[in-house]
């Protein structure tokens, strides 16, 4: 395609690329990878603590702000702005930003396209005043969109279900993950963490109520079986109290937050089990992510993880049903479905096609 035909796209609502953490931040990293459209990726220059001006097919625009918590809504706000002119579409991940888009559609003939990522307002980690924001700032969102993506099925039908509006269902990709290692790297990793393939559970995650590490925990203190629970346990008081009560639990071991691709590769490989325990939002990444290894899924039992599952994993709901999973054979998960829904190529063209 000629260059001066290529659609011009604007991302808003990340932290910015190269990407280091989050489902957003690595969806963007894999739509920039496409050559047929000319992005601009608005970037937090606190977060990322770095200035390229260009990167892969994307042109990167810096605000001086934090893209999460309360900074996120000028952030988003300014980062609109500064689109209002010179785009074909503008993606808008997250909603933070919402309470501008009825102005920008009065100023822009963008095409506005937004992920309302997941049910915001229903995270326990929020205050009341918080949540009722979000739920007023997801309206403001269905309503002032040309379209909006739902992650997960069950968030497609309750935008129909609350608002009467249709909208577009796109997942997440988790391809990434499958990256080589050799039998060396294999063999380093386990020794590193003193562990032995097939003989351990693994979890990746934040460290928050609303994905159940406590229950997760609980339950393999009294299984004695051995669990590596990966998270970021020095962030909030509930990630530090549960590493001060389950830390010495000579089966569970607790590591802080791991971005090596092929260090996570070999922890989730070799694993005998995933567990996910994620009860808020969607179609979570690392669920999605966890599809990709030949190695049974143990999930919270809500509908978020049975779609994003397709009903083929096990599932909890409180700790005596998790021990009395971990003491029974568990339904073997197939990759099959993750490579017939999960790929990033998919996934980048079924975005691509919509803005």
């Amino acid at each position: 395609m000629n260059i001066n035909q290529r659609k011009k796209i604007a991302i808003i609502g990340i932290q910015g690329v190269p990407s280091k953490y989050g489902g957003f931040e690595t969806l963007v990293e894999h739509l920039i990878e496409d050559d047929s459209a000319e992005f601009t990726v608005f970037c937090s220059s606190i977060d990322q603590k770095q200035s390229l001006k260009k990167y892969k097919n994307a042109f990167l625009k810096y605000i001086p702000l934090k893209a999460n918590g309360i900074q996120s809504i000028p952030y988003d706000i300014i980062a609109l702005t500064r689109s209002l002119m010179g785009y074909d579409s503008i993606l808008v991940l997250g909603i933070s930003g919402a309470s501008f888009l009825p102005f920008y559609r009065l100023l822009s003939k963008s095409k506005v396209v937004v992920n309302i990522d997941g049910l915001e307002h229903s995270r326990q980690k929020w205050g009341k005043l918080t949540r009722r924001y979000l739920k007023w700032a997801e309206k403001i969102a269905v309503y002032n969109s040309d379209l909006i993506i739902a992650d997960n099925k069950a968030i497609q039908q309750y935008i129909l279900r609350e608002y009467g509006k249709k909208s577009a269902l796109v997942t997440y990709g988790g391809d990434q993950v499958l990256v080589p290692v050799s039998d060396s790297d294999i063999s380093s990793v386990l020794s590193k963490y003193n562990l032995s393939k097939g003989d351990y559970a693994v979890a990746v995650c934040r460290i928050e109520p609303e994905n159940n590490c406590h229950i997760i925990l609980e339950a393999f203190k009294l299984t004695r079986k051995n669990i590596v629970f990966v998270g970021n346990w020095h962030r909030s008081d509930y990630a530090r109290n549960l590493k001060a009560q389950y830390a010495n639990e000579p089966n569970i071991t607790l590591l802080d937050s791991i971005y090596d691709l092929k260090e996570l590769f070999v922890l989730r490989s070799n694993a005998n089990c995933y567990l996910h325990g994620h009860s808020a939002g969607g179609t979570n990444p690392s669920l999605v992510e966890a599809m990709f290894f030949d190695v049974p899924i143990i999930a919270f039992d809500v509908v978020y993880n049975r779609e994003t599952t397709f009903g083929t994993a096990n599932y909890f709901s409180d700790v005596n049903d998790l021990v009395r999973m971990l003491n029974e054979e568990l339904k073997i998960n197939s990759p099959r479905l993750a490579w017939e829904n999960y790929t990033w190529n998919k996934i980048r063209q079924d975005y691509l096609n919509r803005l």
